[in-house]
Parts: C-alpha cells; sequence; structure tokens
C-alpha cells in the first residue's frame, strides 16, 4: 500500500507542471513543532512529548481529542523530528489486506535502518481484533504507532493497546489560538480580513475550536468580492456558524449531562439553563433530558423539597402534550426550579446504605411480634405475639423493633438543614427520643 503522506513538493504538481491550487489549511501546515498554535500542555518543554523528545525516547501514543486541532499535523512533525518514516491510514478506508501491506512494509524498512511512524487516523474505528494486529509490531519495534481518535479510548480502544501507548489530551483551540492562526493566514495571503472588530470575534466564534474549520471560513470570506469591511450582521448572512459538536451517544453526550447535573447540585441555574440549551440545540431527545431532570429531583434535592419531584413530573407530562419547541420552556423552568431548591441527598445516601445492610444480612426474617398470624399454627409460632398497636399508644407511637432478631438497628435517614427536611430533621429526632425512652 501506498504511504499517504509524500514531504516531496513535486507530488503536489499534476500532469503538467501546473501547480494546483492548495487549500489555505495546506499551505499554513506547520513545518516544525516550534510552529504549531496551541497543545502546550502537550507540546511544551515540560509536556508529555517535549521530555520525550528531549531523552530522544519517542513511545507509542494515542492523540485524544476534537477535529480541527493538529493531530495529524503533531503526528507527521514527530516523525520528521525522529528521522523515522511516516505512514498516514485512516481505519475508515483501511482493511486487513492493506495493513499486512503496511506491516511489510515497515518490516522492510526495518531490516533498511530506519524505523516506521504509523499514524492511524479515527484508530476507534477498527474493531477489537483488528486492534490486536497492531501489538506484536508494537513489540518487535517495526512500527511505532501514533493513533489519534475523538471518542474516549478508555471505552474505544483494547486495554493491550492502551498499556503500550500513552494517551495524549489534544484541546479545542482558544480563542486566543485562532488569533493567531488568522493572523497567519492574513500574512500568508498577504492581505486582511474586510472585517469589523466584532465581525473578526464573531468569525473566531464560528470555528467553535476547530482551526481547520476557521481557514476554510477564512478561504471563502478571501474569495468574495467586497470593498468594505463586513459587520457581524454581513457576515452571518454570507456564512454559517459551524456546528457544534455533539454525538448523542458519545463522549460529548455524557460529558454535558454530566455538566447540567452538576450545575443545578451547585445551584447555579444559568449555568443550568446554559448546559440544557447546549444539549438541545445538539439535538439531544427532551425526554431523555426530562428523564434525566426528574433523576436530580430525587437525587440531589429529594425531601428538602419534595414538590421539586412533582415539578419535574409536571414538565415531562407538558413536553409530552405541547411537543417541540414549545414543551422545552416546561424543561428549561423545571431546570431552573431545581437549581434553585433547597439541596439534600440524605433520602438517596439513606437508600443506598439501607441497600447494603440489606444485602449484607441476607435471608434474616422479620421479627415474629410484627408477622400476621392468619392460621392457628402460625399463631402456634408466636407469629404476632407481643405485637403493640401504635395507634393505641398516648402518642400514636409504641417504639418497638422492626428490624430482624439478631440484627442491630441501623440508622440510615439523617435530614440535613435546608429546606423541608428541617422540618422532617425535628420529627426523626422526636421519634428517636421517644424511642430511647421506650427502651429504657
Amino acid at each position: 500500500m501506498a504511504d499517504l503522506f509524500d514531504n516531496d513538493p513535486a507530488s503536489k504538481t499534476p500532469e503538467g507542471g501546473k501547480d494546483a491550487p492548495r487549500p489555505l489549511a495546506d499551505r499554513l501546515r506547520p513545518q516544525s513543532l516550534s510552529e504549531v498554535i496551541g497543545q502546550e500542555q502537550v507540546l511544551g518543554p515540560d509536556a508529555p512529548l517535549g521530555t520525550m523528545l528531549a531523552a530522544g525516547s519517542l513511545g507509542s501514543l494515542i492523540f485524544w481529542g476534537p477535529p480541527g486541532v493538529g493531530k495529524t499535523t503533531v503526528a507527521r512533525l514527530l516523525a520528521q523530528e525522529t528521522d523515522l518514516h511516516f505512514v498516514q491510514i485512516s481505519a475508515i478506508f483501511t482493511g486487513v489486506p492493506e495493513l499486512r501491506k503496511v506491516f511489510e512494509a515497515a518490516r522492510h524498512r526495518r531490516s533498511n535502518g530506519q524505523g516506521t511512524l504509523l499514524f492511524v487516523d479515527e484508530i476507534h474505528r477498527f474493531n477489537k481484533a483488528q486492534q490486536d494486529g497492531f501489538l506484536p509490531h508494537m513489540e518487535d519495534g517495526t512500527i511505532l504507532l501514533v493513533g489519534a481518535t475523538t471518542e474516549n479510548p478508555s471505552f474505544e480502544l483494547n486495554a493491550a493497546v492502551l498499556s503500550r501507548s500513552q494517551v495524549l489530551v489534544l484541546t479545542r483551540l482558544t480563542l486566543a489560538d485562532l488569533e493567531r492562526l488568522a493572523q497567519r493566514a492574513e500574512k500568508e495571503l498577504d492581505r486582511p480580513l474586510p472585517l469589523t472588530g466584532e465581525a473578526r470575534e464573531a468569525l473566531l466564534e464560528m470555528a467553535d475550536g476547530d482551526g481547520r474549520a476557521l481557514l476554510n471560513l477564512i478561504e471563502q470570506i478571501f474569495a468574495w468580492k467586497i470593498d468594505v469591511k463586513l459587520d457581524v450582521d454581513g457576515l452571518s448572512t454570507r456564512l454559517m456558524k459551524r456546528a457544534a459538536i455533539y454525538d448523542k451517544s458519545g463522549d460529548e453526550h455524557y460529558n454535558l449531562i454530566s455538566a447540567l447535573h452538576k450545575s443545578v447540585r451547585g445551584s447555579d441555574p444559568d449555568a443550568a439553563l446554559y448546559w440544557l440549551a447546549r444539549m438541545l440545540t445538539g439535538g439531544e431527545d427532551p425526554r431523555y433530558l426530562a428523564r434525566r431532570v426528574t433523576r436530580m429531583a430525587v437525587e440531589d434535592i429529594g425531601l428538602a423539597d419534595p414538590q421539586a419531584h412533582r415539578v419535574c413530573l409536571d414538565a415531562w407530562e407538558t413536553y409530552e402534550r405541547l411537543g417541540s419547541p414549545e414543551g422545552e420552556l416546561a424543561l428549561a423552568q423545571a431546570v431552573t426550579y431545581l437549581a434553585l431548591a433547597p439541596k439534600s441527598n440524605a433520602a438517596y445516601v439513606a437508600y443506598k446504605t439501607a441497600m447494603a445492610a440489606a444485602k449484607k444480612t441476607g435471608s434474616e426474617p422479620p421479627p415474629k411480634h410484627i408477622l400476621n398470624a392468619p392460621t392457628q399454627l402460625m399463631e402456634e409460632q408466636g407469629y404476632g405475639a407481643g405485637y403493640a398497636y401504635d395507634h393505641d399508644a398516648p402518642d400514636g407511637f409504641s417504639g418497638q423493633n422492626y428490624f430482624p432478631d439478631g440484627v442491630k438497628r441501623g440508622i440510615y435517614y439523617v435530614p440535613v438543614e435546608r429546606g423541608f427536611e428541617r422540618e422532617l430533621k425535628k420529627r426523626v429526632d422526636y421519634f428517636a427520643r421517644l424511642r430511647s425512652k421506650r427502651v429504657d
């Protein structure tokens, strides 16, 4: 299989000798690691790659990050820095026969004294068996593997591949990074962008942290025949904002629902509404959000505000009746209510503690005095004997034991001094005092 990357500029010249137009992103591709914009957490002198290169010991790597942040570029430059032959393949288009050819060529190269850096784009798209196929060639030094993935490697890559590689996280480019990239494009094209200051900021926002997307947008702008600077409205009518990255079944799905849940728990209605809006604009199913918001009510608010649960169920039903887009407003109101409600996970903790105790004590039966005795045999066995009917007690409380005989009484529910649970705490303490008197 032929290598998919070639440093020879002549390879970009078609038959006839005339240079073909090159995209701006290709023209601005960094020629050294020092020219890479962003990713200091990976490339800095004390960062993982900087340390490896300084020590002259580069190991197999997995680059994890969103599109357009430089994964391919950094891999290519690593090969250049370490004098390794660079081979690039994509898991989408490469099958087992092509992989065999790649490994065979790498073995031949190695026998001639040159190593191979094999860059595998979208490596998570290889199945587990295909990923296993890399292991012997990594272990004997035939290839140095650099994989790139937009998905969480913990879920998508074999443990064996991960154990032989270091995972490096590449992040979205900041607005400052994108501005540097825009300035580099202006220098390459020898003219400024025809945008007002506010429109320039809007352009950087449109790229959404993706350097390649920004350069594509800039290339479109420079192709326009305009004599005046465009303002934000003029730019927006000509360009569409890059669609936000959101995979409803992938890592971003779980990242954003986690952000929404923790914003509610942290009593921040503005942040909670922001993350709700992010998920809705990304195409999330409102019914999923309704279910998760209801879970927040029972997990993080609980009996501190028993009404919160009802608010969520009403919002869920309202969405089912109204549909989109009006129904989403009910979900927004529920999220706002939850964020501002008093918080308590006392009932949630009590439930988990009780579940652990139930598993530990196994099949211990209830004490006989609280068992019904519908037959004479059961009466003879002592079922129901000694049961104290609470309504007959002067204060409506018998204080009897309801745990299994021989099982120490557990204290699971510990209400907090917030919201309605203040009142519940008074009741818990009241019954605890009465129970103590009955025992005494």
